[in-house]
């Protein structure tokens, strides 16, 4: 089986039989999810049962930390194709509002898991909490499969210099420019997704054509400057280089995720865009003179194809 999105717990097909389930909001599906979700089927898979993976959207902390919400590792169209290659299985999303704010840990495993999933077992990660001011801890839940007949299992953490990985822990790397750290931890790619808005033009004048992606307001770009890249459209992989921050010749004055892609050349507006920066190049720089421009970004341009070259030896 392949992922299934089921928007609402209403819209869950009957599972008579029961489910197996892992929750949570799974930032960046790092390598951490990534083990819980291959138990999820694991245990699925031996007992015959769908694996149902619930997260919520938004991001809880929107409503219950609004005047700090946090910046995200995955905007949700990131977060999907993440799924869709580490998930087979159900998908549930459900719409996290002041309803499902204000459900105790008991109420939500009794009225949501229990009564509308039929929960058979639930697995979570070491350090998981949910409900009311994060009321379900792993003890709770303990106590919940005990009164309510369903098995708990808890799931390690992966380790990774003495420490275990959490969206929390690479929020801060990638705040603290260790890109590398950040892509070991993930597992994957930093997607950067969205769609491709026309911008102003500059880079086709300058014969390095740009992709500008209108992405997620809240989500945690890398820091500022030029990078080697891939993307990803509609299934085909590119190479390029994309740039991050302000360009100093745009009147607007607005940060951007700009790309040029190699090897390329049609109009892809209002196309969905995901691009992956794999290697800092250098930092955002102001130029006196377009001509000046063009000599550095020719410069990063064979810079990028060495780094991707050596890459694939």
């Amino acid at each position: 089986m392949s992922l299934e999105i089921i928007e609402g717990i209403e819209n869950f097909p009957p599972a008579d039989k029961g489910v197996v389930v892992t929750l949570g909001t799974f930032d960046g599906l790092h390598l951490g999810h990534q083990e819980i979700l291959r138990r999820l089927q694991e245990c699925a898979a031996m007992r015959n049962l769908p694996a149902v993976a619930v997260t919520f959207e938004p991001h809880p902390r929107v409503l219950v930390t609004p005047h700090e919400p946090p910046p995200l590792l995955t905007s949700w169209e990131e977060k999907v194709a993440l799924f869709r290659r580490y998930h087979q299985g159900y998908l549930l999303v459900l719409e996290f509002n002041r309803t499902l704010m204000n459900l105790t840990a008991e109420e939500f495993v009794r009225d949501y898991l229990i009564e509308k999933l039929k929960l058979k077992k639930l697995i979570v990660g070491y350090d998981h909490a949910f409900g009311k001011n994060r009321s379900g801890t792993i003890n709770d839940l303990m106590i919940l499969s005990r009164q309510h007949g369903f098995e708990l299992e808890v799931v390690n953490p992966i380790i990774r210099e003495g420490r275990p990985i959490s969206s929390t822990r690479l929020r801060r790397l990638l705040e603290e420019q260790k890109l590398g750290e950040v892509l070991e931890m993930l597992g994957h790619e930093y997607p950067i997704g969205g769609k491709v808005v026309s911008g102003i033009g500059l880079g086709k004048k300058l014969g390095y054509p740009t992709a500008n992606i209108a992405y997620y307001s809240r989500k945690l770009l890398p820091h500022d400057g030029v990078y080697a890249c891939t993307a990803d459209l509609g299934g085909q992989l590119y190479t390029g280089m994309m740039f991050i921050g302000t360009n100093h010749f745009n009147p607007e004055n607005a940060r951007t995720v700009e790309v040029n892609l190699f090897d390329f050349d049609r109009d892809i507006y209002g196309e969905m865009l995901f691009c992956y920066p794999r290697h800092y190049i250098r930092e955002n720089r102001l130029y006196t003179s377009t001509a000046e421009l063009v000599a550095q970004i020719e410069n990063d341009k064979q810079e990028v194809l060495r780094i991707l070259h050596e890459g694939e030896k």
